[in-house]
């Protein structure tokens, strides 16, 4: 099940990024090769960009692969590891639970505005942060979870060969 909604997810994301692939790939077209941009492209492509950042950092690529400072981390044992990982995970996902309300009353509230072009309410370009603020709780609430059971606690950084 898990697996099919990973697949489901990075199937989403390819089709984003191949959209904004064609999109960026008319847009040129346009301009350069019948010297006539078209408004709505530009619209396009960055409501697509917007997308496909935000879904990506929410659902396809995982925690490992995000950028992190573990110079210290790596110094440490297995006992002050599990702390730092429950103590940020508490920070991150907490703040993330926290804004959570009012980031959904602000997207909601865009609802009432169009972009300039096509006029596609706000609440539709900015949806995909609501997403990424509960993938962050979800996946801070599993990674406290491991922790407290003494799991993913080795050492961050390139395996030894």
């Amino acid at each position: 099940m898990l697996r099919r909604l990973q697949q489901a997810a990075d199937a989403l994301g390819v089709g984003l990024f191949l959209a904004l692939f064609a999109v960026f790939m008319v847009q040129i077209t346009a301009r350069f090769g019948f010297n006539r941009p078209l408004p709505w492209t530009d619209e396009v492509a960055v409501c697509l960009y917007v997308w496909v950042i935000l879904w990506a950092a929410a659902a396809i690529v995982p925690e490992r692969e995000h950028v992190m400072f573990d110079l210290v981390w790596n110094a440490v044992g297995r006992r002050a590891r599990q702390v730092m990982r429950i103590s940020g995970h508490l920070l991150i996902g907490g703040l993330a639970a926290w804004a959570l309300p009012a980031c959904w009353d602000y997207v909601h509230f865009m609802n009432r505005e169009g972009t300039p072009v096509l006029g596609v309410p706000f609440m539709w370009v900015f949806l995909p942060f609501i997403a990424l603020l509960i993938a962050l709780v979800i996946r801070s609430l599993r990674a406290i979870w491991r922790a407290a059971q003494g799991l993913d606690l080795e050492d961050a950084g390139i395996p030894a060969a």
